[in-house]
């Protein structure tokens, strides 16, 4: 009996100590109630309790997690639409946790519901569609001024899923392809069209570019037969002007004179004609020269003929007549 007695006294201070002595972890709070009435909050770590007066509720502080279930929402162009979201929150404050709402996980999720009603009926469906950045904000907004007061921060909400009827899925994919069909149509429009207009400008600017070269090339051939025909111009006055101080100075004599005229008769004659006709005054300069002027005959019509010559060259006078 005395062993039984040990026994039973040991495990009910075993018990009593356990009840005592309890350790909150790095992300717990306490809320400590003392015959039911709040009494204190305790942090992590070894907190002493008095055993069936003071009674210990543990509080999560860390972020958590809530999955509002899908529900079916009516947009402002009366489309249904099915929704659902999930919420992340954390607590802040462990008193308004514990004695400021009995269920948060019910509350929270109805809140999410009613208010996704309301921020979605505002919308349009394609609006809805496009929109989820701006339904998480503002949701995330209403949601955190609500829970408040139960000492809780809703950190972020995201929109799951939006999901139209089957009909109005099938359609939007309709409509997504004659778009697309239609942006495919344009683009390759456009593009036939701009290759059409680089190629004439290439066109244009080659033909520019070729009337611009080959005019150039015109003008560069004209210079340079401007300046041929200058420079040979030039040449000829020089050599006239060589020719001229050079007889001059030279003071030639009419014997001279005589034999480059017959030189010159040479190289005319030497040619296809069969008569050559020279005025009156060469037969008097030939005639001026003794011994030459033998070589010529005057026949009976007036016309002095040039003998030891294989052609003939006739003297035409009436010339001297004329003057």
């Amino acid at each position: 009996m005395n062993i039984i007695l040990l026994i039973l006294i040991i495990i009910i201070l075993i018990i009593i100590a356990l009840k005592t002595l309890q350790i909150l972890r790095p992300y717990e709070k306490g809320v400590v109630e003392r015959l039911g009435k709040y009494n204190r909050t305790v942090e992590s770590g070894l907190n002493i309790i008095i055993p069936f007066i003071e009674t210990l509720r543990k509080v999560d502080l860390r972020e958590q997690v809530v999955d509002v279930p899908p529900q079916e929402v009516i947009t402002k162009d009366n489309t249904v639409v099915i929704v659902d979201c999930v919420i992340f929150y954390e607590v802040i404050d462990a008193f308004n946790a514990v004695y400021n709402v009995v269920n948060f996980y019910q509350a929270i999720t109805k809140l999410a519901q009613t208010n996704l009603r309301n921020i979605i009926g505002d919308l349009e469906l394609d609006q809805t569609l496009t929109s989820r950045e701006m339904i998480n904000a503002e949701l995330r907004e209403v949601l955190d001024v609500a829970t408040d007061k139960w000492g809780t921060k809703v950190v972020r909400v995201e929109i799951q899923r939006i999901e139209p009827p089957k009909d109005i899925v099938e359609a939007m994919s309709k409509q997504m392809k004659a778009e697309r069909f239609k942006r495919a149509t344009i683009l390759e429009s456009e593009g036939y069209k701009e290759s059409k207009i680089k190629k004439a400008e290439g066109d244009k600017q080659s033909t520019i570019l070729a009337a611009e070269a080959e005019a150039e090339a015109i003008k560069q051939v004209a210079n340079a037969d401007k300046y041929k025909e200058i420079a040979v111009a030039e040449g000829k006055a020089k050599a006239t002007e060589i020719t001229y101080n050079a007889i001059h100075t030279g003071n030639p004599t009419n014997d001279l004179i005589a034999i480059k005229y017959l030189e010159a008769l040479e190289k005319v004659a030497d040619g296809n004609a069969t008569k050559i006709f020279l005025p009156t005054e060469v037969s008097g300069i030939l005639g001026s020269v003794g011994g030459i002027a033998e070589l010529f005959k005057e026949d009976s019509k007036g016309v002095r003929i040039l003998e030891g010559s294989s052609k003939e060259m006739q003297i035409d006078e009436s010339n001297e007549k004329t003057e």
